[in-house]
């Protein structure tokens, strides 16, 4: 059974991780200064419209998937957990190739990534609360919001306000280092993924086919619910495209953070967040193609 299968993933393994993605937000960071916070307060339209989709929209329609699908439990919270994090790491890189707003883009994987101390434990522990299979898993594991709260801080807020500090004091240093990093970190965290897999590829295998259907429909869910309520909301085109990418790609490697930090690396849900981080990948990339051929109105 999918939900008695655990995923191997050592304590070196994990803290390889954690420290990866930080130096992935710390190279997203470097991006950012406080005068694009600023800019975004005298016209945050687009902004909030982003953060209800991915935190509020996006979770909730992620229930009633979850609900009508009826997958077994450990998949279940694992398409909730997934739902519940913020923007994933490429997404930045995404919407600059689909012509759309890079600079929102990156102040909401800002905002979101803060916003997850708090909104990520509390939408798991909400929504996974409701549907009884995943109310039981939440219930034999315990799982403090707390504790999600505080690795969240340290592995994502800290290197992002860091990136922020030294992009406003040591521009030049940033200018030269902004793009080397930005393709390492990326490179490092996908070779890292790819080898853990490869680590638990016979259970990843047997597992896969139970999963890909959900996930590219949770996909396609996700980009469809940001493209929706931009659309809805009457922002730009310019401004859509970046909401549908950032509310479409999640941030799938805090995702297995947590799964194996807090879950002790429960088969369905490690796979539905490993199977997102290649798939949102794909869906994003072609989705990025297909928009690159028409300049977006601003």
């Amino acid at each position: 059974m999918i939900d008695d299968v655990a995923l191997t993933f050592s304590a070196s393994s994990l803290l390889a991780l954690n420290a990866i993605l930080a130096i992935v937000m710390f190279s997203i960071a470097i991006d950012l200064l406080p005068r694009d916070f600023k800019a975004l307060a005298r016209a945050p339209k687009p902004l909030i419209v982003g953060l209800i989709s991915q935190f509020l929209f996006l979770p909730a329609l992620t229930f009633c998937l979850v609900f009508l699908a009826a997958p077994t439990p450990s998949v279940a919270l694992g398409l909730i957990l997934v739902a519940a994090c913020p923007g994933g790491n490429i997404s930045n890189f995404i919407t600059h190739r689909a012509g759309g707003n890079s600079a929102l883009s990156v102040s909401m994987t800002a905002l979101a990534t803060v916003g997850a101390i708090f909104l990520t434990p509390l939408n798991i522990a909400f929504w996974g609360s409701l549907y009884a299979p995943t109310c039981a898993i939440l219930q034999a594991t315990q799982i403090d919001p707390v504790s999600v709260a505080i690795t969240v801080g340290f592995m994502l807020i800290l290197p992002l306000a860091l990136g922020i500090w030294l992009n406003h004091t040591k521009p030049a240093l940033t200018a030269r280092i902004r793009k080397p990093l930005q393709w390492l970190s990326m490179t490092i965290f996908v070779a890292f993924i790819l080898v853990a897999i490869g680590a638990n590829w016979a259970s990843f295998l047997s597992l896969a086919g139970v999963i890909i259907a959900l996930v590219i429909a949770h996909n396609a869910i996700a980009l469809g619910t940001g493209f929706t309520l931009a659309t809805l909301a009457g922002v730009t085109s310019y401004d859509r495209r970046a909401i549908t990418i950032e509310t479409g790609i999640q941030n799938s490697g805090l995702g297995l953070v947590l799964i194996f930090g807090f879950f002790g690396g429960l088969g369905g849900m490690a796979v539905v967040a490993a199977f997102w981080g290649i798939w949102h990948a794909i869906s994003g990339i072609a989705l990025a193609k297909y928009w690159a051929r028409t300049k977006a109105p601003r």
